[in-house]
């Protein structure tokens, strides 16, 4: 696969997080994974194989109402091998409350994906954000308190 047919794969992904995990072609977000592909999520943990990222993609999901990623914002680093790293922002409803980057300057809607992409499908994808979404937990850092 060239980079950017592994760049379109993972917008797929994200658009189908946005559309409640169906991808723009209709598929199931589960079908861009291969069978025993690891995915890391903060205060989930790692994944391995479908039937745990379903499991996962459930959980997560459950908590969350809406997710809007700002595709416009995204920055990239292209390997021109299998990884692809994809930065950026995004707003939503969280169970606990709304959140959108930037707003506060602190609070939840960056992120960063790291993705390995083999033959078309996911093997690894590692979530790194701050899954305290609606900004609740802010009593535990004093320079919040400022």
């Amino acid at each position: 696969m060239t980079d950017e047919q592994r760049k379109q794969l993972v917008i797929e992904y994200l658009k189908g997080f946005d559309n409640g995990g169906v991808t723009p072609s209709g598929r199931s977000i589960l079908d861009l994974f291969a069978p025993d592909a690891q995915v890391y999520f903060p205060k989930w943990g790692v994944a391995r194989g479908k039937e745990q990222i379903e499991r996962l993609f459930r959980d997560v999901g459950t908590t969350i109402k809406f997710i809007a990623h700002h595709y416009s914002e995204f920055n990239w680093i292209l390997s021109g091998g299998d990884q692809i790293v994809c930065e950026g922002t995004s707003h939503g409803e969280h169970v606990d409350g709304p959140w959108r980057a930037g707003n506060p300057e602190w609070g939840a809607g960056r992120w960063c994906d790291v993705f390995e992409i083999r033959d078309g499908l996911i093997y690894r994808c590692f979530v790194y954000l701050d899954p305290d979404y609606a900004g609740k937990d802010s009593a535990r850092y004093p320079w919040l308190k400022k």
